[in-house]
Formats: structure tokens, sequence, C-alpha cells
């Protein structure tokens, strides 16, 4: 747990601070109107028809693409960092989806379903999601082209050569597996389209303890780390001490520049 302190910037009477505050909600509600007007641009991006066939190794047995929405048009995808052979999956990936749970119900209302995907085999994601106490639907890709297709899988060949496509650009990545979310809509004839993906900080708004550290005076309090996500642990972990070496704070899910290079990454 930090317990780095600061300094008040200034103490002032609460006439002045409410002066002040007034001029920050006013740029709070302009950022507010650009991200409303950004998520309306966002849903008028073009979309690509989805022709290749996918298949997932669900608990219930062999799952399509199409069987993830649940009967439901809309389908987001989270790619979790989870890679075969991995003894436990991504910590960063780990915080976004301690959030995911309490979501799925009420997405459901809204005609979304939302499921996670990684490409470690479904005997080590259980054994995972047993442990961390979740509930989500999470499929595995496991000798499908999922993962490669929507550039969150590389082979050592594109890692070494500079060559892993990943935030839609050739980039060094120190990781065969990276996160991101995929977005997709079935239509009334069953075709299925992929209509967005994020990547890199674009999963920031998705962690919600990051939207409540960035309320208070600290903020994420990250400054001096080794990366931005260096303090991030699995859930039942916070009080172990350091992260060994069985447990490195994988690439950043969110905080990490876009080349997302910054942290360690690995199983």
């Amino acid at each position: 747990m930090t317990t780095r302190q600061i300094e008040h910037p200034r103490v002032v009477s609460q006439a002045e601070w409410l002066a002040a505050r007034k001029q920050l909600l006013a740029k709070e509600k302009s950022f507010t109107r650009q991200r409303d007007a950004l998520s309306a641009e966002r849903r008028e991006l073009p979309w690509v028809r989805v022709e290749k066939q996918y298949v997932f190794d669900a608990p219930g047995g062999k799952q399509t693409l199409a069987d993830l929405f649940d009967g439901r048009s809309q389908l987001i995808v989270y790619h979790f960092m989870f890679g075969p052979g991995w003894e436990q999956g991504c910590p960063s990936c780990s915080l976004l989806s301690d959030h995911l749970d309490g979501s799925v119900v009420h997405l459901a209302q809204r005609d979304v379903t939302l499921a996670v995907v990684s490409r470690a085999p479904l005997s080590e994601i259980a054994a995972f999601k047993r442990r961390m106490g979740w509930r989500f639907t999470w499929v595995s890709s496991y000798g499908s082209d999922f993962n490669g297709d929507y550039e969150v899988s590389f082979t050592p060949e594109e890692i070494a050569g500079g060559k892993a496509l990943y935030n839609f650009e050739p980039r060094g990545f120190p990781s065969e597996e990276a996160p991101g979310a995929s977005v997709f809509y079935r239509d009334a004839a069953g075709a299925i389209f992929h209509t967005y993906s994020a990547y890199a900080r674009g999963l920031d708004i998705l962690i919600g303890a990051y939207n409540y550290l960035d309320l208070v005076p600290k903020g994420r309090d990250e400054e001096g780390l080794p990366y931005t996500m260096a303090w991030v642990r699995h859930h039942d972990r916070y009080g172990a001490g350091p992260a060994s070496a069985e447990e490195p704070a994988a690439a950043t899910t969110a905080t990490a520049p876009d080349t997302a290079t910054q942290a360690p990454a690995g199983p």
C-alpha cells in the first residue's frame, strides 16, 4: 500500500475554493460534451463483415463467435493476456476484470453480451477463474486464429523482428500476448460485423478503480514506479510483498504509453 504524503497545494476559504471549483466545472462540462461527441463518432465507424468461422473452447463445449452473443445483437470481447502454459493471468488484465461481473447483468438489459477470450487452454483458464472468484463468460481461443486476427497475440518471430501489429501499427512488444477489447454486431440474418477495437490507453475507461483514483489528491500515484502499473497485484496477492518472478505485472492494460513496451510482460 502506498503511503506517500503530499503537500497541500494551497489552503483557501470556502468561497475561494468554490470559485476555483466552478472554473474547473466548466472545463469538465466541455470535456463531457467532447466525450459524448467522440462516442457518437465511434458508433458511426464503418463495419467489417466477419467471414472467418471462429470456434472457442467453452465450459459447455465448443462455441462459435455467433454463440458468444448469447441471443443478443451486440458483443464486447475483452482480450485477456493469458497465454498457454502461463501459471496465472496478467495482473493488469485481472484488475480490469475485477470490474466485469457487476456489469454483465446490466449490459444484458441493453442488448449487450460481455465475454472474455484468452489463448490459454480452457483448463488453465478455469483454474485461474476459480481462484479469482469470477463468474463472467471466459472462453479459450487456443488453436484458433482469433487472437492473431484481432492483434492481441504475436509469434516469436513477429516480436523479435519488431513486427508485432499492436494498436494498429507494427511495433515491438515484450510478450506474445497483449490486452485489448473488440466489439461485434450480429444482424437479424445472422451476419457478424466487427465494429470497433481498442488497445493500450484506449482501455483506460474500462478500469473503474483508475476513474476513482483520478478523483483523489494523489491521483494514480504511479510516479517513480518502474512502470505505471508496477503496483498492481492479483486481488488475492496484495500484502504479500513485491511481485515475485512468478507474478510480474504484465504489460499494462491501460496506462503504459501507446507502445505498451514500458512494462514487462509474460506469464
